[in-house]
């Protein structure tokens, strides 16, 4: 295939620049935590690094048809001397795909006549929503209600089939790339030194190799179960990416059809990989507020009305785990204007919590610090230019960290189902959820003792004052819409406002009970299991006030980053040995 840049020299220089492309550091080479391992899980990681890279393969595919053509052209014309796409393919391994999303909310396209989809790489590139909704109502009405039903399966691509849609599980599609994983994986559970884990990567070759869906039950379950383990292998599933199923809620003909013929739209699960090693201590910090969850669980708004993930008597569903990051790849590793520093998984729609699975939060170590003397400076440039003075003492990164415990921690509280119904805004509500869960509770835990008095208006101010974004997304960025809904709530009730020299002003009285009010609104929203509630919620919130445009204007003048890198370094030592 010939394809045709997009970006200028000019505009490639910039967003390779040190100014605009942010590296973050994995594990290096001659890092403690590696050393540290045994000889059995240092040849088991060799083998789990090349599984994990494997995966950005299956993800290219799922995210963009043309990605792997234009990843391999790409390559070749650097080899050529073409500077422009030397400095494209450095864009695009660092968000692994031809297109994206920087951290201003725009979208960037590497290569000319190339747009972003809905249905991404899972369903046809010409594919309509029109076209689609027709099909599926045309297949309903002929009776073909099991082909549907796996149309809008969260582990299908979908392909053309005449005038009709057919869907192949992934265990077919991606037959060759799931077989050299499950290889991998294999050999890591001959040399691992922890017998759970190596039950779980056999549990996961087996998923790979075969269309079972209780197979990836199994294996989900297992992994769920991990808590000491030295090392950390997870493939990742998640539905922010598929834009397309969720649409069929929208169109009342189809919802109908679909609804008569219990039929539930799962939006397609991106694939991604992590590999890591354990931090014993910063587990441990992390296990401390396991024993309050189902205290949590109980003070949720209307917990009578919902089963949760969290019992109101038992906690053993859920383990946690802080790691040290050797890779993230696929799904794991887009660093599109930005990189998840955590995760609850398995998610609501996964057997295994049917068959009595519990979730497991992993937090990326790597990917929340930085303490260099530029982050440093940069970060306090940015309080002083947006933060109220008196609140400077309050504000500190590493509650950020508790946040997003807190956060990880409420997605497994609330209505456990029944979310699907919210279509294309279930994500952004769920993400609205975790966060409001993670400030609404933080009384419960100050009078537990978990954190101090203290310690809560650090949560609080850091929150409030990373709350505001450098530009206004759309609504495909979910954590980013929810951010926005958050901000105008939080301004609207008082709790925060700006001052007169346009600095953040927190009232830290006010933030718990607004975090109360929200929380309560949506899980309303989450039971109603109603699409139009959901669409009215969400863009009755979704306002970009001009109090977020001031700071958007003064965070743009002081951070000039669009988007960020990943270097892995002993991923690629260890990858290198093990291929020579």
């Amino acid at each position: 295939m010939n394809f045709e840049l997009n970006l200028s020299t000019e505009e490639l220089l910039k967003r390779t620049s040190k100014d605009c492309l942010i590296p973050k550091k994995m594990l290096d080479v001659d890092s403690i935590e590696y050393n540290n391992l045994k000889q059995g899980d240092k040849e088991a990681l060799k083998h789990l690094v090349l599984a994990a890279k494997k995966m950005d393969e299956v993800f290219m595919q799922q995210d963009n048809a043309a990605n792997l053509a234009f990843k391999k052209y790409l390559e070749s014309e650097s080899k050529s001397g073409n500077t422009d796409a030397e400095m494209t393919l450095k864009l695009f391994n660092a968000q692994i795909g031809m297109v994206a999303v920087d951290s201003e909310a725009n979208k960037i396209y590497l290569a000319k006549g190339y747009q972003d989809i809905l249905g991404k790489g899972f369903y046809p590139t010409d594919l309509s929503t029109e076209e689609f909704h027709n099909i599926l109502i045309s297949m309903l009405n002929n009776g073909e209600f099991d082909e549907v039903r796996n149309i809008l399966n969260q582990r299908t691509m979908v392909i053309r089939d005449n005038n009709k849609l057919k869907a192949l599980d992934y265990t077919e599609y991606f037959r060759d790339e799931f077989t050299y994983i499950a290889k991998h994986l294999e050999k890591a559970s001959e040399y691992s030194t922890n017998k759970d884990f190596n039950e779980y990567l056999k549990l996961q070759v087996k998923a790979l190799l075969e269309n079972n869906p209780m197979l990836d039950a199994y294996a989900d379950k297992k992994w769920a179960e991990l808590q000491d383990t030295p090392l950390e292998f997870t493939i990742s599933r998640e539905q922010y990416a598929d834009e397309l199923t969720g649409t069929v809620m929208e169109n009342e003909q189809l919802a109908k059809l679909l609804d008569e013929n219990n039929i539930t739209p799962i939006s397609k699960d991106s694939l991604g990989a992590r590999v890591g090693i354990v931090n014993k201590a910063g587990t441990a910090k992390l296990l401390e507020i396991k024993k309050y969850l189902p205290l949590l669980a109980q003070n949720m708004p209307f917990s009578e009305q919902y089963e949760q993930n969290i019992s109101a008597d038992d906690d053993e569903q859920q383990t946690m785990v802080d790691v040290d990051i050797v890779t993230l790849r696929g799904d794991e590793g887009t660093y599109r204007g930005g990189i998840t520093v955590a995760q609850n998984l398995p998610n609501n729609d996964k057997l295994s919590l049917t068959i009595g699975g519990g979730r497991r939060n992993v937090y990326h170590r790597q990917i929340r610090t930085s303490n260099s003397p530029e982050a440093l400076e940069k970060r306090q440039k940015r309080l002083n230019a947006t933060l109220r003075e008196e609140f400077h003492k309050y504000y500190n990164p590493e509650a950020d960290h508790w946040f997003t415990i807190g956060h990880e921690n409420a997605h497994s509280l609330g209505p456990k189902s029944g979310t699907e119904a919210l279509g294309k805004y279930k994500n952004i509500i769920e993400e609205n959820k975790a966060d409001m869960g993670a400030l609404a509770l933080l009384d419960i835990l100050q009078a537990q003792g978990m954190y101090t008095e203290d310690e809560v208006k650090q949560i609080i101010v850091t929150y409030a004052a990373d709350n505001f974004l450098k530009a206004q997304p759309n609504l495909s960025q979910a954590h980013r819409v929810r951010t926005v809904m958050q901000s105008k709530y939080f301004l609207e009730k008082g709790a925060v406002k700006l001052d007169e020299n346009n600095l953040i002003d927190i009232n830290i009285g006010k933030m718990i009970p607004t975090a109360k009010e929200m929380l309560a609104e949506i899980i309303k929203v989450q039971l109603s299991q109603d699409f139009n509630t959901g669409e009215k919620y969400v863009l009755d919130n979704f306002v970009w006030t001009q109090e977020m445009e001031t700071i958007s204007k003064t965070l743009k003048e002081i951070d000039k980053s669009l988007n960020g890198t990943l270097q892995t370094p002993l991923a690629d030592k260890l990858a290198q040995e093990t291929l020579n």
